[in-house]
This record gives C-alpha cells, structure tokens and sequence, in this order.
C-alpha cells in the first residue's frame, strides 16, 4: 500500500470517528451516519490496498 493510500484511509476513518462524537454529542443521528459511513469507506479503502499489494507481491 502506499503511503499516500494509507493516509487517506486513515484521515477518513478519523474524520468519520469524529463526526460521529460530535453527533453523538449534538443528538443528530444524520452526523452520526455520515460518521459512520466515512468510517466504512477508510476502512474499505484500506482493505483493497491490502488486497492490492497482495497481488503485487
């Protein structure tokens, strides 16, 4: 995986971690998915670059 990868997976998981603190904070559930979605998406995006650099190997 490369570096530039890496770190747009884990800058949306932390945006969706904190968008989901906030929302959970401020009750709203819109946040809160939107939190969780990005989550989804950083941790997906990580995922395939593992699978990526499986193939590459």
């Amino acid at each position: 995986m490369s570096a530039s990868d890496k770190i747009k997976a884990a800058a949306e998981n932390i945006t969706g971690k904190a968008k989901e603190a906030v929302g959970n904070v401020t009750d709203n559930d819109k946040l809160v998915a939107e939190g969780k979605a990005d989550q989804v998406k950083g941790q997906s995006r990580d995922a395939a670059a593992d699978v990526k650099d499986a193939f590459n190997k």
